[in-house]
């Protein structure tokens, strides 16, 4: 087996893992209404800004579990998190109508972590 093949072995794995994590995420809709309570109005882009921090966030926890870092620095995901999502969510947040600066999109990531650290996770369905 050559090392591509491996490679592509492990990235459709990686596929499937993110697939199963955002199927049993929390959904979007609730995320918003934990963090954003006035913006109803505006759910539309704010949804778009919490369902992209929850993807990275589930992205960076998935490659950190793949590589058997797991406990790796929060401060090393936080970072990884808003080069994947952070400008693109704040400008989400100001479409929504909120002010949103590089430390307000941190303290939303640690929010979503939190919420995800407390959600039940079912077991993974076995492969058929």
């Amino acid at each position: 087996m050559s090392f591509l093949s491996v490679l592509e072995a492990i990235g459709k794995d990686f596929e499937k893992g993110l697939t199963w994590a955002v199927e049993y995420a929390v959904p979007v809709e609730k995320l918003v209404g934990l963090l954003f309570p006035p913006a109803a109005p505006v759910v539309g882009a704010v949804a778009d800004a919490t369902s992209l921090i929850q993807g990275a966030v589930l992205m960076v926890e998935q490659k950190y579990a793949a590589s058997g870092a797991q406990s790796g620095s929060g401060a090393q995901k936080l970072a990884e998190v808003m080069a994947l999502a952070g400008t693109a969510v704040a400008s989400l947040l100001r479409q929504g109508g909120i002010a949103a600066n590089g430390s307000y999109v941190e303290s939303l990531v640690s929010a979503v972590v939190g919420v995800l650290n407390v959600q039940a996770m079912p077991q993974p369905k076995p492969a058929a």
